[in-house]
């Protein structure tokens, strides 16, 4: 997924968010809704959150250097990974603790309409700002279902914005429903077990994102069919005896680690051996761009058995 469609889904976000966040914020301080100061506290979060993640990719993008021989593409996680706390410590702790207090200390909200007519006009803004992100990371997924592409996904920014943008839609609802109930039943503490529930859902969105992002940031293999062209275009060289070991590695969204472990023929020339280096590094290039870097390692099988480490591929 390019860079491109991840700064579009993310500009559209926190342009969405921040007129969010004034309408909230304004209707929070007139009616005294918890709920709305949490959801407005939530809108907040999400734009610092989009400015972060558009950090973050510009700091990815910046060629290899000396000390980072293999570029800054890592970097992006760590960035999402920044961002999972600040939704946990920050919107998820404040509507918490605004809902905990709402439920111990309960009061009326007062021009209930106005909440009513801010939380839908903020539900329409969001579900745009969804829809673009969800058909941006559709482009990319293939015949895979949701969750599968959700896990597999190498590019954390539009899964980052999709998962914040679903938090504020169900957030969002909550929050309206919560002011119904409580104004229709007169139960004024329904306001603040709303908060709550918008607490716990940006929480669970916390956790989900800072798993994602440390997988990414420990080091993930590339897709298992990018893995299987490499093994099988080396097994079917006429130079290469045996394929000792392929292990690839994420150094960011399209930057993929290769590292090949292999027992070419006794028999061959040192020039013959350069050549076949050559045109597999040539051949692996072309079908999958994403492979930036190739380093082959020639050795022989039982060799590589008593020197590498033990390792598991990945199913």
């Amino acid at each position: 997924m390019s860079s491109h469609s991840s700064k579009k889904v993310i500009f559209a976000a926190l342009i969405g968010n921040f007129l969010i966040f004034i309408s909230k914020l304004g209707g929070a301080l007139w009616t005294g809704s918890s709920a709305m100061m949490s959801e407005a506290i939530h809108s907040i979060v999400d734009c610092s959150n989009q400015i972060i993640l558009l950090h973050g990719i510009k700091r990815s993008q910046k060629p290899a250097d000396a000390l980072h021989p293999f570029g800054y593409g890592k970097e992006l996680y760590f960035w999402v990974f920044i961002v999972a706390i600040l939704i946990f410590a920050v919107g998820s702790g404040v509507s918490l603790y605004e809902g905990v207090h709402k439920i111990i200390n309960p009061h009326a909200v007062t021009d209930i309409y106005i909440n009513y007519i801010i939380l839908s006009a903020a539900i329409v803004f969001e579900g745009y700002s969804w829809t673009i992100a969800y058909i941006e990371f559709n482009k990319s997924r293939d015949k895979e279902t949701v969750w599968q592409s959700v896990k597999d996904s190498k590019d954390p920014t539009i899964i980052t914005v999709l998962f914040e943008d679903t938090a504020a839609m169900l957030g969002l609802i909550f929050a309206l429903l919560g002011l119904f109930i409580g104004d229709y039943f007169g139960i004024p503490e329904m306001d603040g077990i709303a908060s709550v529930l918008i607490g716990i859902i940006l929480a669970l969105t916390a956790f989900f994102l800072a798993f994602e992002s440390k997988g990414l940031l420990i080091g993930e293999t590339a897709d298992p069919e990018i893995n299987q062209y490499v093994n099988d275009i080396c097994v079917e060289h006429s130079s290469i005896k045996c394929v000792n070991e392929v292990l690839t590695m994420h150094m960011g969204a399209n930057y993929i680690l290769l590292n090949l472990s292999l027992d070419f023929h006794d028999e061959l020339t040192a020039g013959k051996v350069e050549s076949t280096i050559t045109e597999l590094e040539n051949k692996i290039k072309a079908k999958h761009p994403s492979i930036k870097r190739i380093f082959i390692e020639a050795q022989g099988h039982n060799e590589h058995l008593k020197n590498s480490e033990p390792y598991s591929p990945p199913p």
